[in-house]
């Protein structure tokens, strides 16, 4: 809290001003411009509802995916001593820096139909990742399950672990301990963590056009919409924009007092 009679120093105010104008201007620009009266109807358009499903359909069971490999893996990030377990945390973070038309690319060659375990997929389950809407879940789980994992972590090496000891001495085994005891623990974590990954899930577009390609209908969730429609209907690429920057507002405000703002 700013102390009172003590003002703001403008060498300071001015930039940061600027700042928040650089980063808010466009949002504004973007609310300008979207054809209010005619958001019902763009809405209802065929192609706009099959991507928004097939975006909410694949974002939900990429964060699934997520939490089914990245709580355990979180978990032993925070709870288990092995040598390199800071390489391990960092391999975990790269899809954070790494862009995600690179990521694309190494999803390609580990699953594509000549990738190292996409050849043997094919071959012997005759599964095939590429351009299929499985790729565009698996894309979309491997740029977002970062988020789960350290918003998890964070979660379990700030949880009191008395209450696991506690429990492991009335003889709870360790997945008795892990399921009854740590999960309800930070199971605010693991909700934050989850509504960050479905959000990131369903605004990815690097990795999902490289590894999944753009049909409609089968791959074409709505940030490859908003491309696409960037060079036939602009009003469609707007309306399609604000229903993506509705939920990231909705998803932080929700989250701000348990994840954006902790320190």
């Amino acid at each position: 809290m700013r102390a009172p009679g003590r003002r703001v120093p403008v060498a300071l105010l001015v930039p940061a001003v600027l700042g928040l104008l650089f980063l808010v201007s466009p949002l504004v620009g973007l609310l300008v411009r979207t054809p209010w009266t005619e958001l019902p109807q763009r809405l209802a358009e065929p192609a706009v509802l099959t991507a928004l499903r097939l975006s909410l359909v694949s974002a939900t069971l990429a964060t699934g995916l997520c939490l089914l490999l990245g709580v355990p893996l979180a978990w032993v990030l925070a709870r288990v001593e092995f040598p390199g377990r800071r390489v391990l945390r960092a391999l975990v973070t790269v899809p954070l820096v790494l862009p995600p038309v690179v990521g694309g690319v190494a999803l390609l060659l580990v699953f594509g139909r000549r990738g190292l375990l996409g050849g043997w997929l094919d071959a012997t389950f005759g599964i095939t990742l590429p351009f299929t809407t499985a790729g565009v879940v698996l894309a979309e789980a491997f740029v977002a399950m970062p988020f789960l994992v350290i918003a998890v972590e964070g979660a379990l090496r700030g949880a009191d672990r008395r209450y696991e000891e506690a429990a492991a001495t009335l003889g709870a085994g360790r997945w008795t301990t892990f399921t009854h005891v740590t999960l309800p623990l930070v199971a605010p974590g693991v909700t934050a963590g989850a509504v960050l990954c479905w959000a990131r899930a369903l605004g990815e577009f690097g990795a999902t056009i490289t590894f999944a390609g753009n049909y409609p209908g089968t791959t074409q969730t709505m940030p490859l919409a908003v491309y696409l429609a960037l060079e036939t209907d602009l009003e469609a690429a707007i309306v399609l924009s604000v229903v993506l920057l509705a939920v990231s507002v909705t998803i932080l405000a929700a989250l701000r007092d348990r994840w954006i703002t902790s320190s």
